[in-house]
């Protein structure tokens, strides 16, 4: 494949940002700037069995591999379509038996390995940008990140090196591994439930801006980057790479950290939100500066804490957990107060998880109006909370507030997903089935 480019688009170097895409042409809120199907990718090993291991389908007549009977399918196209990358893990699933876990990172990197062996020329991912000319950022990398880098690699030579020929030298996976950490891509449903890691070479393209101009949503495989705010000729196209609920210093913090650069967007030097994002409760006495920075911090430990506590302790546990940090960090926080929020979305999914639905109903309900504030328009963190939120109420059988939350999440939607996305339709014949 030539270097065709993608219409409405062209690469170029931003300044202080180095090379990133601008438009050449308008784009109206919702319209499609460009789509991009995944040079490689991967289903996690959670969604097995209830979406195809090949297109990404979500059903449930789906038939499983008769070799590993690992992998799913939803016809024998399908089968065919991914053996020439399942075949890798097939062999080694078989192999390894129960014994059998790498990390999806480790994964997606053999599936690069052998894509990248019978690729000669250019692939449809990659009109603008081609995966060897990722950053890889190795001199930034801390001790922690190239210690992970190490035990990533030990795990591809484990589970891999009986069934890839040759892999490339320490050095070469190295610079692999760091290429994915910084450019790799989570794909996720219309809930936000991870469904897999996928490499699309020309959405990496994209600089990073707290007030992006385009979303990435996924349609299977390909991932489908809309316009969420006007965009004119010569415009730079910026996406989102974190979660924009957080206060700048924080945002600043983990951009710094997983991707290497201190972000200068406009939301970035003008802190716009800033001060609704940490509201501190009205109090008689207001609290003193230095109560409220050992809060952040307090805030902060119990946030990593309760990150690391998830592979380890009870939901009922976790719950308490929620429950205690939200009760302390209340004498000071305001409910809107993101860290709050932070917590009672942790409470939410330990709540869903337990099939404690009002437990989970009312934590949706606190968050909600905070969520539609702190981010952006079209966020799909505020359609996705819609949605769980009217379906949750549903089924509760609040059928008119149950209806009312999925339209909110459809009006978001349908911008971000466009509205042919079989997500939508979905939403759509759920609110039909309530009339």
């Amino acid at each position: 494949m030539k270097n065709e480019g993608i219409e409405g688009t062209e690469r170029f170097l931003s300044p202080g940002k180095g090379r990133g895409l601008r438009a050449v042409m308008h784009f109206a809120v919702g319209e499609l700037v460009f789509a991009c199907p995944a040079y490689s990718y991967v289903l996690t090993v959670n969604e097995r069995g209830a979406h195809c291991e090949h297109c990404f389908t979500r059903r449930e007549d789906l038939f499983k591999c008769g070799k590993c009977k690992q992998a799913y399918y939803c016809n024998v196209d399908c089968q065919r379509g991914d053996w020439p990358m399942h075949k890798l893990e097939c062999v080694a699933m078989c192999a390894h038996g129960e014994n059998w876990c790498p990390s999806e990172t480790v994964r997606l990197v053999a599936r690069l390995i052998m894509k990248q062996r019978v690729t000669t020329e250019r692939t449809p991912s990659e009109r603008l940008l081609l995966l060897k000319e990722f950053e890889a950022h190795l001199d930034k990398l801390d001790s922690e990140k190239e210690e992970m880098n190490q035990t990533d690699i030990a795990a591809l030579h484990h589970f891999y090196s009986k069934h890839i020929s040759n892999l490339p030298d320490d050095q070469a996976l190295t610079e692999l591994f760091a290429q994915v950490n910084c450019n790799g891509f989570t794909i996720e449903d219309e809930e936000l439930s991870h469904l897999g890691s996928a490499v699309f070479p020309d959405v990496a393209l994209m600089n990073h801006s707290c007030s992006p101009n385009v979303i990435v949503t996924y349609k299977g495989t390909v991932a489908e980057v809309r316009a969420v705010q006007e965009i004119n000729p010569g415009d730079e196209i910026f996406n989102s790479y974190i979660d924009l609920l957080y206060p700048t210093e924080d945002r600043k913090e983990r951009l710094l950290d997983s991707y290497f650069f201190t972000c200068q967007c406009t939301e970035c030097t003008s802190k716009s939100k800033d001060k609704a994002k940490m509201e501190i409760r009205k109090l008689s006495s207001p609290p003193e500066p230095e109560e409220i920075r050992s809060m952040v911090r307090y805030a902060k430990n119990v946030i990593e804490e309760f990150r690391r506590a998830k592979h380890y302790k009870t939901p009922s546990e976790l719950l308490e957990m929620c429950e205690l940090s939200q009760e302390k960090m209340g004498a000071i926080f305001a409910d809107t107060n993101v860290y709050m929020l932070h917590m009672m979305y942790q409470a939410m999914g330990v709540c869903l998880y337990m099939q404690d639905w009002d437990g989970a109903m009312s934590y949706g309900e606190k968050i909600i109006q905070p969520y539609s504030v702190h981010y952006p328009a079209y966020s799909l963190n505020v359609a996705s909370m819609y949605l769980k939120l009217g379906r949750l109420l549903l089924g509760l059988e609040k059928k008119t507030q149950g209806v009312k939350a999925l339209k909110k999440a459809v009006a978001i939607m349908e911008v971000a997903h466009g509205k042919d996305h079989h997500y939508v339709a979905e939403v759509k014949r759920e609110i039909e089935e309530q009339k």
